[in-house]
């Protein structure tokens, strides 16, 4: 197969987004959350666990702790308990409670609305703070690398790389800067509904046509 210009790929790219965009008009944020710190706080319990396990015990959770200051002062034994159906339950429990008290220290519980304070406080890494960031500020400074963007940028031929910080940085410059939070939806989306990490159903797939690897599935 032919190698591929940059200027092809600029083109394919541009039609693989407006396929998703077809494909997923609703695409969102699974997360279940009605503000900053409630999307902050089920972002870091959703490392290594699935939305639908966060939103179970966020549904709870949201209603015991309400602000950053309850987070904070809460007893860590009985914040770990609140979450223990998560996976990492203690690690997390320690990382939201330290976050949130730095949240009341420098911020009066507010979450900032930068990448680099973001990443300041305990649990919160790139890929947390492009999660807040896009979703609840509507602020487009990255794209989230998770399991299926990684999986689903190299299925689809737009980078070679291999790390989420080099994947990252591949996407952005291909991708207009508007649509960088939405692409995370978009490609996640389609790897929950049609491209699976085993059986991919690239029959019915929506963008095989752009997709260099439908034909060898």
């Amino acid at each position: 197969m032919p190698r591929e210009s940059i200027a092809a790929k600029n083109v394919r790219t541009l039609a693989i987004i407006d396929g998703l965009k077809r494909a997923y008009p609703d695409a969102h944020c699974e997360l279940n959350y009605t503000n900053p710190l409630e999307l902050l706080v089920a972002t870091i319990l959703s490392a290594q666990c699935s939305d639908k396990q966060v939103n179970i015990v966020t549904e709870t959770l949201f209603k015991r702790y309400r602000s950053a200051n309850d987070f904070a002062n809460a007893p860590l034994a009985e914040l770990e308990q609140d979450i223990r159906r998560i996976g990492l339950y203690r690690n997390k429990a320690k990382s939201i409670q330290a976050c949130c008290r730095k949240l009341v220290e420098l911020g009066n519980g507010r979450v900032p609305q930068t990448m680099a304070e973001l990443t300041a406080l305990d649990g919160v890494g790139r890929k947390t703070a492009n999660v807040v960031l896009g979703n609840a500020f509507q602020i487009n400074v990255g794209v989230v690398v998770d399991t299926h963007v990684a999986r689903l940028s190299a299925r689809l031929g737009l980078t070679k790389e291999a790390t989420p910080e080099k994947i990252e940085q591949a996407l952005m410059k291909l991708v207009p800067q508007q649509d960088w939070a939405m692409l995370s939806h978009w490609l996640i989306w389609h790897g929950r509904r049609r491209c699976y990490a085993r059986k991919p159903d690239c029959l019915n797939c929506e963008i095989k046509k752009l997709c260099p690897s439908a034909s060898k599935m």
